[in-house]
């Protein structure tokens, strides 16, 4: 069965080159790195994102690209508070762990399998606020393997959902 939308936004795109969650959340996160948010991404199949932290990362080769709903969030939290790589709105993230999210921003379709839950955790609390941590149990996002090398963009995106092969 395939699933498909339209009129989806892509509204924020993270790729990091540093951790910025280490130690423990009472001491607050690492500064953000210059330029970590970004108006598109290169995807690379089996890899990640180019220039994000867990990129080539063997022990992240089944959770390179983390994607989020943003209707998951309150209001004024994005990317730089949850650490996730992409932000959408309109795209049912939370409900797609075993299938494969196809997403286009124009540049060709680039296929994610979404392996498992992203689950949040404390630095929630820090990051957007108390309470956090639990508002977004079951609603993390999803991390995710890419299928293709490709190109995402902040804007509009039409998305699919199937099974994998």
């Amino acid at each position: 069965m395939v699933r498909m939308g339209t009129g989806s936004r892509i509204l924020e795109l993270l790729a990091s080159p540093g951790h910025r969650f280490e130690g423990r959340p009472q001491d607050g996160p690492s500064p953000a790195p210059p330029g970590e948010l970004v108006r598109e991404v290169r995807v690379r199949a089996g890899l990640g994102i180019v220039g994000d932290r867990y990129f080539g990362h063997p022990a992240h080769r089944d959770a390179s690209v983390t994607v989020i709903a943003a209707e998951s969030l309150p209001p004024g939290a994005g990317l730089a508070q949850v650490r996730r790589n992409i932000l959408v709105a309109g795209v049912p993230v939370d409900d797609l762990v075993g299938s494969v999210l196809t997403l286009d921003s124009g540049d060709g379709p680039v296929r994610l399998h979404a392996k498992r839950p992203a689950n949040p955790c404390a630095w929630m609390d820090v990051t957007i606020g108390p309470g956090a941590w639990r508002a977004l149990r079951g609603h993390g996002g999803i991390r995710c393997v890419p299928l293709d090398d490709g190109l995402l963009r902040v804007g509009c995106v039409t998305f699919a959902v199937s099974q994998p092969d």
